[in-house]
């Protein structure tokens, strides 16, 4: 073997240590103690953050090598673009996508368990479904729904700006979480109702926020879970990110129970990345890891797509792409 594939393997093996290192400095929050323009002493960071000071210049040196944060001095450091991304107070701050996944690192030793079985490594390593061990652990839903804001926060206008759901009364976002994505279709559309369909210790969060958006008298909460029943009375369902935390046969049996509650002139509405083809990189390959390790779902094709909702009742009608990673991927009873 060459050295210039030893050291290509070499990177991709040791890739890990910059995944750790951009979440710890996340959960240390070093980037709310930098301004931009004003650089600080790693000394100074140390005793602000209780940290080591060698370790921590170390780490910091390292992600400035992958243009997070820049070495400006001797042991100084000022913000990049990317390292500002982390800052608390930034906008569209992705420190809690990084915060989030600094507390499900530890899933990732189950892949190799993944691999084996076809089960979800998170279930390996936790003893539990990632949904299940959520639902006992309070503290960790506001910080998953603060880390999918800043993940998927920007998909949302983009597929408003892609999808045109005019001519829809009642949209039913089933799995709708905090509310975010029902929240910004009903402000777009005035004359639209809407439902959000959750667990228990999910709508709390989503009464909230609709109530914060001036929407509760156009927007319901129910609550309830997708594997038992749907709620009828929509004529759109709508599933973010909701079919890719699943296998075929639980998918199924979601979309199974949209099918006995959908007009027939109904719409369903998946949004969700599609998985292209080929031996490109693409984010949603990479994704796909993610859902093959924690919930044991998976990222499509659009051929795969096409044969779920044909099994599940419906005619896949169109794939609509957006300027962000998802797709609207819109499927009618047959």
């Amino acid at each position: 073997m060459a050295q210039a594939e030893t050291e290509q393997l070499t990177r991709i093996m040791l890739s890990a240590a910059l995944s750790r290192a951009l979440s710890t400095i996340a959960e240390l929050g070093i980037a709310d103690h930098i301004e931009a323009g004003s650089p600080q002493s790693v000394k100074s960071l140390a005793s602000i953050t209780g940290t080591h000071e060698r370790s921590l210049y170390r780490i910091l040196r390292f992600l400035a090598s992958h243009g997070l944060f820049q070495e400006t001095g001797h042991h100084q450091f000022d913000h990049t673009p990317l390292s500002n991304c982390l800052r608390t107070d930034a906008e569209h701050s992705f420190r809690a996508a990084a915060q989030m996944m600094h507390r499900v690192f530890p899933a990732w030793d189950g892949l190799h368990h993944a691999a084996l079985t076809g089960e979800p490594g998170f279930n390996q390593v936790y003893g539990k479904p990632i949904f299940d061990y959520v639902g006992t652990h309070p503290d960790l839903g506001p910080i998953l729904d603060a880390g999918m804001t800043a993940i998927h926060g920007h998909e949302t206008s983009a597929m408003l700006d892609a999808y045109d759901f005019s001519g829809i009364e009642v949209l039913a976002d089933i799995g709708g979480g905090n509310g975010s994505l029902l929240s910004a279709v009903l402000q777009r559309y005035p004359t639209m109702k809407g439902v959000l369909f959750d667990l228990g210790h999910v709508i709390g969060r989503a009464s909230e926020n609709i109530k914060a958006g001036g929407l509760s008298d156009r927007c319901s909460v129910s609550e309830g879970s997708f594997f038992e029943s749907i709620p009828s009375g929509a004529d759109a369902y709508s599933f973010r990110h909701i079919i890719h935390d699943w296998t075929d046969e639980q998918c199924l049996q979601i979309l199974g129970n949209c099918r006995r509650v959908i007009p027939d002139n109904g719409k369903l509405l998946l949004i969700e990345a599609v998985v292209p083809m080929g031996n490109e990189p693409s984010l949603a390959k990479d994704f796909d890891m993610t859902m093959l390790t924690l919930p044991g779902g998976i990222e499509r094709t659009a051929e795969e797509y096409k044969h779920l909702l044909a099994q599940a009742g419906f005619n896949l009608t169109s794939i609509t792409s957006t300027a962000s990673l998802v797709s609207v991927i819109e499927g009618k009873p047959h």
